[in-house]
């Protein structure tokens, strides 16, 4: 008899080069179907990596932001590649101004990347989950997620706004079987674009001073993986060397 088990689907909202890849790649090596978007750049790299891994993949451009299209992505992948089993807000959003340069453009730019996607990409997960008694919903938080710095008053905005929305989701979803976590990344992540946002502050870093994107998808992993007798809601990493 032939195996009718459809493939577990993860779809991964901000798949960008470093952390949103490397989650997509972890979940695909557990043999995933991954969906992969992002608003814009390539994708066509990440889905043929997947892919030569041996699992199988789709990338969308899609805008977080944007009610219409969240809605449409999803009823797309649920329509035509399978029910989705977990999803992963990894949208950014981090801007550095000093608050009499914070135009109310970028205060709400970044509240819309962090809080109003993450509400739209909940919402949207939560419906189709709801029916079906199952699903896990995890969110990337920040330093900004705990406490606010400065320079980074639109950012933290945004993403305690995001922290309250994953722990308001939490208790409500967790005794209907929907698994929400929030993991807070409370240190910088090996890339590109901390280089060129806080080049100082790299160089001060120690050996293993900076977080490996791998080694962060890790935990992504272990949250959805864990059983429903002992969920996690929320888990801060860090290095070694960052002070709490």
């Amino acid at each position: 008899m032939a195996n009718t088990k459809k493939q577990n689907v993860a779809l991964i909202i901000g798949a960008g080069d470093h952390l949103g890849a490397a989650i997509a790649k972890r979940f695909g090596q557990e043999g995933f179907h991954i969906v992969a978007t992002r608003r814009r750049g390539d994708l066509t790299s990440l889905i043929s990596e997947i892919e030569k891994s041996g699992s199988t993949a789709h990338g969308f451009h899609s805008d977080a932001r944007n009610e219409d299209q969240v809605g449409e992505l999803y009823e797309k992948v649920e329509s035509e590649i399978g029910p989705i089993d977990v999803v992963v807000f990894n949208v950014g959003g981090n801007v550095r101004f000093g608050i009499a340069e914070t135009t109310p453009r970028v205060y709400r730019k970044s509240w819309e990347m962090c809080a109003f996607a993450g509400f739209l990409v909940g919402r949207e997960a939560a419906l189709r989950m709801l029916p079906r008694g199952s699903g896990t919903i995890l969110f990337t938080g920040a330093s900004a997620s705990l406490r606010g710095s400065n320079g980074f008053a639109a950012f933290s905005g945004g993403k305690h706004a995001l922290r309250a929305l994953a722990q308001s989701m939490a208790k409500e979803l967790g005794p209907q079987g929907i698994h929400v976590g929030h993991v807070v990344v409370d240190g910088l992540i090996e890339n590109r674009s901390t280089e060129e946002l806080f080049p100082e502050l790299v160089a001060s870093k120690a050996e293993d001073g900076i977080i490996q994107p791998d080694h962060l998808a890790e935990i992504y992993w272990q949250l959805y993986a864990q059983p429903r007798t002992a969920w996690t809601f929320e888990i801060d990493a860090r290095p070694y060397c960052e002070p709490w």
